[in-house]
């Protein structure tokens, strides 16, 4: 429980920082017009695999919490991509659920192990 603790303040605080995007502006008093400013921003999404207990499918639902509807499901294993994350009903006391690309539905963060850290919708 407190290992749990600890990993979750870890990943929060990783997170938090992550949510700030990085900016390079190229630094010039009077810019030439063929010069282009970069912007360095997050990835559009990181990555994570299911690891529900039992060999279970993982519920896809519609909204981030167990009172919507499963939309579909995720066998064991299965490498997901992730979009972000955001806050819902609680599952074994975890409210983190993650958002999958392209209105596909969310997640719960409990059944997922993500392999970088995500950002907050």
């Amino acid at each position: 429980m407190i290992r749990r603790t600890l990993r979750n303040g870890l990943v929060a605080a990783i997170a938090a920082v992550a949510v700030f995007p990085v900016t390079a502006v190229a630094a010039t008093n009077s810019p030439a017009p063929h010069a282009r400013h970069h912007v360095v921003t997050a990835p559009r999404h990181t990555w994570g695999r299911v690891t529900t207990h039992r060999h279970t499918r993982l519920n896809v639902r519609s909204g981030p919490g167990t009172g919507y509807r499963a939309v579909g499901s995720r066998p064991v294993g299965r490498s997901l991509p992730i979009v972000c994350e955001t806050r819902g009903s609680s599952v074994f006391g975890n409210h983190r659920w993650y958002k999958l690309p392209h209105h596909e539905g969310y997640v719960s963060a409990h059944y997922v192990h993500n392999r970088s850290t995500v950002r907050w919708c």
